[in-house]
């Protein structure tokens, strides 16, 4: 994908060497960001392999609004491994806060908001609203977690074609972004998203746009120390490679509302993909990245 290529190529022209938490330091940017249009194909990277599986499930968790791992530790998926606590939960679980964000009822009482359910139910009465925003910032988690949510809002916004027709869209605002390991990541499990919705809603999937406040790479120290953790080399070999044709996704026709995922939840690995089968990925060899906790 020319895009994440151009954005990488541009983190690394232009970045400058910043500290920060994990001690690892970071060739870092402000204000990157890049669009998709989903119409040309799935934008899973081809400049290097990206396990499909682990994107579905991943985004399978986010939707079940679950705190705990079991269903990552189920598939096989293991990168929220170290943010969990000995019980096996992720506090700041991004679907947590999509589908029971804290809030207090009219009478001043704390309750919790779903709002994938809200949105869902906007989109298919009343398409055109421009409040279609689900947030995973919230400030009382936000302040003392260990990982707050990097990827903290996205917007759903509805557009009309040339001809008329419809378009859904999605705009995801990334607070911090790691160029190499999170971003392919995020750029595909967005997408999934908007096909998704698009699913749910009716209304074709068009743009997925990507702001990223702090898009950066994290890099050696200056006297060569930490080259375990350095994605420069792994970075500029994919920008010499040339993207190859998008994937296409197929959903499963039975994927029509929030609610028929639950069954996907209790099911096989290999169940859970026949629900979302791409053609056509053929990407160059995977390349390592080792992530900074």
């Amino acid at each position: 994908m020319k895009e994440y290529l151009d954005l990488a190529d541009d983190v690394l022209s232009r970045g400058t060497r910043k500290p920060n938490r994990t001690g690892v330091d970071t060739l870092s940017t402000f204000h990157a960001c890049y669009q998709v249009d989903l119409r040309s194909g799935f934008p899973l990277l081809t400049t290097k392999q990206i396990s499909w599986k682990n994107i579905v499930v991943e985004n399978l968790w986010f939707l079940s609004g679950k705190t705990r791992i079991d269903l990552l530790k189920k598939h096989g998926c293991k990168f929220w491994d170290p943010w969990a606590d000995e019980n096996g939960v992720v506090p700041s679980a991004y679907g947590n806060f999509w589908r029971r964000f804290p809030v207090h009822d009219e009478a001043g009482a704390p309750a919790f908001c779903d709002q994938l359910a809200w949105v869902l139910s906007e989109l298919r009465h009343n398409p055109m609203s421009r409040r279609l925003v689900i947030s995973a910032w919230a400030p009382g988690n936000a302040e003392t977690s260990r990982l707050p949510p990097c990827h903290l809002m996205f917007v759903f916004n509805v557009q009309r074609t040339e001809a008329g027709e419809p378009l859904l869209c999605l705009h995801l605002t990334q607070r911090s972004a790691d160029i190499a390991l999170g971003v392919p990541y995020n750029l595909a499990g967005y997408a999934l998203l908007l096909e998704l919705f698009s699913r749910f809603s009716g209304i074709p999937a068009g743009i997925f746009a990507h702001t990223l406040v702090d898009a950066h790479v994290y890099t050696s120290k200056p006297d060569g120390t930490m080259a375990e953790y350095d994605h420069v080399p792994g970075l500029r070999e994919q920008i010499r490679r040339t993207p190859r044709p998008l994937p296409r996704l197929s959903i499963d026709p039975s994927l029509r509302d929030l609610s028929d995922l639950e069954p996907l939840l209790s099911a096989d690995t290999a169940d859970v993909m026949k629900h979302f089968v791409l053609t056509g990925y053929d990407p160059h060899p995977a390349i390592s990245f080792k992530v900074a906790v």
